[in-house]
C-alpha cells in the first residue's frame, strides 16, 4: 500500500505543479495543446503495451475484451450523468462541477495505475505513472488558467486542483487496496476495465480538446508521446 501511496502522490503532484503555473501564467494556446496530445499518445502506450497487454496474458480474450467494453461504458455512462449535472446547474464555475469534471477524466487513470502495481512485471507501471504526470501537468495549467479567465482568484484555482490531486492520489490506493487478493481471471478483467476507462476518456476528453486548440499539428505530438512512452516500457 505504501508504493501505490507513493506513486499515485507523484503522479497527482503534476496537478498541484500545473495549477501554480495556470495561477500566474496563460501559456499559448497550442504549446498546451501540444501538452495534451503528447500525453494522450503516452497513455495510449501505456494502456496498449501494459495495461491490456498484461490483462491478455492474464486472462486471454474474453475477460480482456468484456472488461475493455465495459470500463469504456462505464465511463461514458458517467460522463453523460456529469454532463447533465453541469447542465441543470446552468453550466456555470461553481467548484463541485469543476472538481467532479476532473476527478471523472483522473480517477481511471489513477485506479488503473494502482491496479497495475500488481503487475508481474514494473516496466507498465513505470510507463503509466510517466503517463498520467505528462496528462496531469497540462490539464491542470489550463484548467486553472480557465478559472482565472472566468473570474476566480489565484488561490481558489490552487485549493481546487490540490484537493483533486488528493482524491486521485487515494484512488491509486483504493485500486491497488481492492484488488490485492484478486485471482487472475478477475485482475485480468480489471486491467482491462481500467484500460477501457481510460481510453474512452482519451477519445472523450483529451483528444478533442488538444485538437480544438491545436489542430492538425497535434497529431506529431501524440506520435511523439506514443515514441516515448514506448521506449521507456522497453529500455
Amino acid at each position: 500500500m505504501l508504493n501505490a501511496l507513493l506513486f499515485g502522490l507523484v503522479a497527482s503532484s503534476a496537478l498541484v505543479i500545473g495549477a501554480v503555473a495556470g495561477a500566474y501564467w496563460t501559456p499559448p494556446g497550442p504549446l498546451l495543446a501540444s501538452a495534451l496530445a503528447f500525453a494522450s499518445g503516452a497513455l495510449i502506450t501505456a494502456l496498449a503495451f501494459d495495461l491490456f497487454q498484461e490483462s491478455f496474458d492474464r486472462g486471454g480474450v474474453w475477460p480482456s475484451a468484456i472488461g475493455l467494453l465495459f470500463g469504456a461504458a462505464t465511463f461514458i455512462v458517467a460522463d453523460m450523468m456529469l454532463d447533465r449535472y453541469i447542465e441543470g446547474t446552468g453550466g456555470g464555475v461553481s467548484a463541485f462541477p469543476l472538481l467532479a469534471a476532473v476527478t471523472l477524466d483522473g480517477i481511471p487513470e489513477n485506479m488503473a495505475l494502482g491496479v497495475s502495481l500488481l503487475e508481474t512485471t514494473g516496466s507498465g507501471t513505470l510507463t503509466l505513472l510517466v503517463a498520467i504526470f505528462l496528462s496531469n501537468l497540462p490539464e491542470a495549467l489550463g484548467g486553472a488558467v480557465g478559472m482565472r479567465q472566468q473570474g476566480r482568484s489565484s488561490s481558489f484555482a490552487i485549493v481546487v486542483w490540490s484537493a483533486t490531486a488528493v482524491v486521485l492520489a487515494l484512488a491509486v490506493v483504493i485500486g491497488n487496496v481492492a484488488v490485492s487478493g484478486a485471482g487472475e481471471g478477475l485482475l485480468a478483467v480489471l486491467l482491462s476495465f481500467a484500460g477501457g476507462a481510460v481510453l474512452a476518456s482519451l477519445a472523450d476528453t483529451l483528444m478533442p480538446d488538444a485538437y480544438r486548440e491545436g489542430g492538425k499539428w497535434v497529431a506529431f505530438a501524440t506520435a511523439a508521446g506514443f515514441l516515448l512512452a514506448f521506449l521507456i516500457a522497453e529500455v
